[in-house]
């Protein structure tokens, strides 16, 4: 199990690394057992997140194996070495590729570990695939992500999206882009 990125945080040493099937557990859990007004709050479509053993199927899947081609790459976010969240790469062509992230630990939502892995993040995705950008996609009202992000990326749009990447329920969205070269800069 590889780690791709650790940097050292208010609530200890927050890594990346690889998804182990022992994470799947906690991602269920977190889709399933968050309560519904959870789901409400950040918009989930319940027929697009599929039944327990479907999303547990799915991450299956997008456990990183080092294939370049792999479609969806899923990655565990640790704190202390402990499964505390995960980030999700949907890969379509060079230039549409979506990520995802959740902190599914609750008691660590807000405690900046997205901010602090951000530039880590990004740079494990284009280090790892032939991708040339990336899109963030994110609910208009979802403040805190829409906080985090613009310190770091732009809004390039705001619009409706219909059928946007993911498990999301249509609805108006953020877009920004993130490129290849870009990467660099967020490290300095």
């Amino acid at each position: 199990m590889g780690v791709h990125a650790s940097v050292n945080t208010p609530v200890g040493i927050a890594a990346i690394r690889d998804l182990d099937p022992e994470d799947l557990s906690a991602i269920v859990r977190f889709w399933y057992d968050s309560g519904v007004d959870f789901l409400d709050l950040i918009g989930i479509d319940r027929s697009r997140l599929g039944t327990r053993e479907h999303t547990h199927q799915r991450f299956h899947r997008a456990i990183w194996r080092g294939d370049l081609n792999q479609q969806n790459a899923a990655f565990a976010i640790t704190v202390g070495g402990d499964f505390v969240g995960y980030t999700l790469l949907n890969r379509y062509a060079p230039e549409v590729n979506y990520s995802h992230w959740h902190i599914t630990n609750p008691g660590l939502r807000g405690a900046g570990l997205s901010t602090a892995l951000y530039p880590h993040r990004i740079k494990t995705y284009f280090d790892l695939f032939p991708m040339e950008r990336l899109i963030h996609q994110t609910r208009t009202r979802n403040i805190a992500v829409n906080r985090m992000l613009d310190k770091y990326v732009p809004i390039a749009e705001t619009r409706y999206i219909e059928d946007p990447d993911g498990v999301a329920v249509p609805g108006e969205f953020h877009l920004r882009y993130v490129f290849r070269k870009d990467v660099p800069r967020f490290f300095t």
